[in-house]
């Protein structure tokens, strides 16, 4: 019997690293656009971007993985189900992030005294976002809140790519097909033919790639030493700025590509005993939570900090840990709340859903 997704391990507490990234890298832009005491000066704190990049490789290593195994053993793909399960898991938050959002920058922050140019025509904002373009919204600066939304945009958008594709190419043609769409939109992306595929991070390669190697690699056994070579680079690659100063970006984008590929079918092997940890393992449950959250929490933690002044009655130091560890609390707290009583009520429909594909699948065996 193969793997789920469940079963796979680390990955889970991956999530929550990636997510947590995420935070300390908006945090302090949150304060310097805001001419407020900040800290940055880690590389570490500079790694959303490749974070989201790891996000989507995940979700291609994951993705296209199941797609596969179902392809192979049914010779097709239930896409009902694929989708209910994505609009289970996605639309519920999403959508009431996106909500507050609008009504935070048009309404709250206005009545609070805050100015925000809102330099979009709302109908369109709420069109672009709505229907997950909200990478093309992006462009617009629309605000951080609604901004985060992007990623989710981009995934959603290779949701709806690769399951019909998985559908309609024959079992016998999978691999060859996504080697080609891997190599072919990778080309088209870095020589800038179509420049929006850029401007709109329609990073899909990433996606793809990983899923290659979810697929070639599922029942590889990587020696030791190749196993610790590659979590040295990923060290060095998220601890220090050597690939990404002597790299150009094109480069850049493909090198990461390969690595976290690599990264991620090795990690996915062997259980480690610190990502097993059962509460590590819960935040990276929760991880899509922090994610979507944490922009609000620093909303309300920044702009209570700037209220009240509070940079000119601590030390300077005082002032940047405080809010660092204010806004993670509260992004954390925030998403265990969130996925206990919103989110869960949504899951169970997608528990259901599964349940009852299982038993079909018992049925007709």
């Amino acid at each position: 019997m193969k793997k789920n997704m469940q079963q796979i391990p680390n990955l889970t507490s991956l999530r929550f690293i990636l997510a947590l990234l995420v935070v300390i890298f908006h945090t302090p832009e949150f304060f310097a656009n805001r001419n407020l005491p900040y800290f940055k000066d880690y590389s570490l704190f500079l790694r959303g971007n490749e974070s989201v990049w790891i996000f989507f490789s995940l979700s291609g290593f994951l993705i296209i993985r199941q797609l596969f195994n179902e392809k192979i053993n049914s010779n097709s793909i239930n896409l009902k189900r694929f989708f209910l399960n994505r609009i289970y898991r996605i639309f519920p938050l999403y959508y009431l992030v996106l909500i507050f959002g609008f009504i935070h920058y048009q309404i709250i922050l206005p009545k609070l005294g805050f100015q925000f140019e809102n330099s979009y025509n709302i109908l369109e904002g709420i069109l672009l976002s709505v229907t997950f373009f909200s990478n093309i919204f992006l462009t617009y600066s629309p605000g951080g809140i609604i901004e985060i939304l992007w990623s989710i945009g981009i995934e959603e958008q290779f949701y709806i790519f690769i399951a019909p594709l998985f559908y309609f190419i024959p079992k016998s043609k999978l691999k060859t097909t996504l080697i080609l769409l891997t190599v072919v939109y990778l080309l088209l992306f870095i020589s800038n033919m179509f420049p929006l595929l850029t401007e709109y991070k329609m990073f899909f390669f990433f996606f793809t790639f990983s899923g290659l190697c979810s697929i070639y690699f599922e029942k590889t056994h990587f020696n030791k030493l190749f196993s610790n070579l590659i979590y040295l680079i990923t060290l060095i690659y998220l601890f220090s700025n050597l690939f990404k100063n002597n790299l150009n970006e094109n480069q850049y984008y493909i090198f990461s590509m390969i690595l976290f590929g690599f990264f991620l079918s090795v990690l996915s092997k062997k259980p480690i005993f610190i990502l097993e940890n059962q509460t590590l393992k819960y935040l990276g449950t929760i991880s899509y939570g922090i994610y979507m959250l944490h922009a609000i929490a620093m909303q309300i933690v920044g702009l209570l900090y700037i209220k009240l002044k509070i940079e000119n009655k601590i030390p300077e130091y005082l002032y940047i840990f405080s809010y660092s560890f204010l806004i993670i609390l509260l992004t954390i707290t925030m998403a265990h709340l969130s996925y206990k009583y919103y989110e869960s009520y949504f899951l169970k429909f997608k528990k259901s859903l599964q349940h009852t594909t299982n038993r079909q699948s018992i049925t007709n065996r």
